[in-house]
């Protein structure tokens, strides 16, 4: 089968969780689809080597189809003018789209991952280019237009059937999976102890609330020497986390690591004494998972999917409540059975989700036609 990949949106290299998504699995495709020949779209301009995100050299299943046109100027042709018909720039019989970037396609199915609708339930959440871009894809218009849809949870399929009117039979759920490299290391932990954040710094990932959590637990003697670690690149509307972070009392205890790669990401999950995610809304969640698997106990809100991924092996709080977050990291640090119960419940929980598993499922729908 030739299947045409839009893997536009890994050109700026980052690690969003709908860019971890589009490397892990499309690793793991083109090394189970040895028989179907993958052609990844990967147009625009000043963009990263490809070759440095996906294993691509020497694959004789994989090419790559560019066509230096600026990426603004194609998502305005395809919303408006239905042009050009990406299928007849190469051969494809069916045409995947990790993301719902657009499109225009005729004559061959597509099949389209939505990871969260997000920008509807919280517009507030997102800068005016980013509601301007979600505007632009009209994401109910690909969803009931494209042949199927892939999303990453139970709570994404209902949202998806609720809010874009697509028949639940059109909607299949497919878990991705987690690096191998997130593994329990030997590192000895630091002298000071430290809570840790990691994901894109944005309002929708509520950071400032656990500011404020870090601030009631430095009044106490036993805290008085832990830090805070926010790692993660600066998204958009970040200005109410850099103040709350200056105008803390415990500032210089804060530390903004900014993006990091990943075994970067590895140690800093290793020597956390507790990851903290009290996100408002997830349509999946990478780095709660990522934090087990390393042996890291994980405190999570109990919104969205959060509950669905992670089941009873992390603590869940109401991502409005300081108190509700205080207590929890409290517990998990002086609680010796509870943190060795999510220690352990977490490794088994992240092992549930693995890429290969995610590229059969993947490959089974490709070839359900």
């Amino acid at each position: 089968m030739q299947i045409l990949v839009d893997a536009r949106l890994l050109s700026r290299g980052g690690n969003s969780g709908v860019e971890e998504y589009t490397r892990g699995l499309l690793s793991e495709l083109f090394q189970q689809g040895q028989s179907d020949t993958f052609t990844l779209f990967y147009n625009g301009l000043n963009k990263v080597a490809l070759e440095s995100q996906l294993p691509i050299a020497g694959r004789s299943n994989v090419r790559v189809l560019d066509l230096k046109i600026p990426n603004k100027i194609f998502d305005f042709s395809s919303r408006f003018l239905n042009r050009p018909f990406i299928n007849r720039l190469s051969k494809a019989d069916l045409i995947f789209s990790p993301h719902f970037n657009n499109l225009a396609w005729q004559g061959v199915p597509r099949i389209v991952t939505i990871p969260d609708l997000s920008f509807i339930h919280h517009p507030q959440f997102f800068s005016w280019r980013h509601r301007f871009w979600n505007w632009l894809q009209n994401v109910k218009r690909q969803a009931q237009l494209s042949d199927k849809i892939v999303t990453v949870s139970e709570f994404t399929k209902s949202d998806i059937v609720d809010l874009l009117g697509v028949a639940p039979e059109k909607v299949s759920v497919i878990y991705p999976g987690i690096s191998k490299i997130f593994r329990p290391m030997t590192e000895s932990r630091p002298g000071r102890p430290y809570i840790l954040y990691l994901g894109t710094i944005e309002p929708r990932k509520n950071i400032a609330l656990l500011i404020r959590a870090f601030n009631v637990l430095k009044q106490e003697p036993h805290f008085k020497d832990w830090q805070l670690i926010i790692a993660g690149r600066l998204g958009w509307l970040y200005d109410q986390v850099l103040r709350e972070a200056k105008n803390s009392p415990f500032s210089e205890d804060i530390i903004f690591r900014g993006a990091v790669e990943s075994q970067e990401r590895v140690s800093l999950y290793n020597l956390a004494r507790v990851f903290v995610y009290p996100s408002f809304f997830e349509g999946f969640g990478f780095p709660p998972l990522e934090a087990q698997a390393v042996g890291c106990p994980v405190i999570v809100s109990d919104r969205t999917s959060l509950p669905e991924v992670l089941g009873a092996t992390a603590l869940y709080v109401n991502p409005w409540k300081v108190m509700d977050l205080v207590d929890s990291i409290k517990r998990l640090d002086q609680d010796d059975s509870l943190r060795s119960k999510m220690i352990t419940g977490g490794i088994e929980n992240s092992g549930k989700f693995d890429w290969k598993n995610s590229a059969e499922q993947t490959l089974k729908l490709f070839h359900a036609r």
